[in-house]
């Protein structure tokens, strides 16, 4: 399934150096954020990129689409053979992990759905908007993921609440000196 998912992106994301490769550029090749996509190496063209455009919204589309399918699949799949068990603490524990999952992956979709069509259609939008939403886009999903599934373990679930409580401890005391 792994190599499955690797082939799906070389297969088609490799193109995109292809097509940026030979585009001609102007003088500033500066991309502004802290991250490179296809999109942002594209708005530096000064020649018609109409086809790597065509591409790369071919490519969005495609593996949004498959992920989305995926992720679908599996999410009607899962619960019907949890539901099956006759156990109602599986139940719960199931629908708490499925859910807090479930809030992961929309996470990183409404970001995801955000850059892909303010980079196309949304010439408004400031600046500094995409470059926060870009950064929310690829930094939180794998940080909000590793706090649900964290969380969800009793030891580091008690240690992050009385590090925590130490530090309100703590900002109580310093507001009242």
């Amino acid at each position: 399934m792994g190599s499955l998912v690797l082939a799906h992106w070389v297969l088609l994301v490799s193109p995109f150096s292809l097509l940026v490769r030979r585009l001609p550029f102007c003088q500033r090749c500066l991309i502004s954020h802290s991250y490179c996509e296809h999109m942002a190496v594209v708005k530096l063209v000064c020649g018609d990129a109409t086809v790597s455009v065509i591409y790369g919204l071919f490519v969005a589309f495609m593996v949004v689409g498959f992920d989305v399918f995926i992720i679908s699949v599996s999410y009607a799949i899962i619960p019907q053979a949890v539901l099956r068990l006759l156990c109602t603490d599986t139940h719960l524990k199931f629908f708490s992990t499925y859910m807090s999952h479930f809030c992961v992956i929309l996470e990183y979709y409404i970001p995801a759905f955000f850059m892909f069509l303010t980079h196309r259609f949304g010439h408004n939008v400031p600046h500094h908007v995409h470059i926060r939403v870009g950064n929310l886009y690829l930094l939180t999903p794998p940080v909000l993921n590793t706090v649900v599934d964290g969380m969800k373990t009793k030891l580091i679930r008690e240690r992050v609440l009385y590090i925590f409580q130490q530090k309100v401890i703590w900002a109580v005391c310093a507001c009242l000196i």
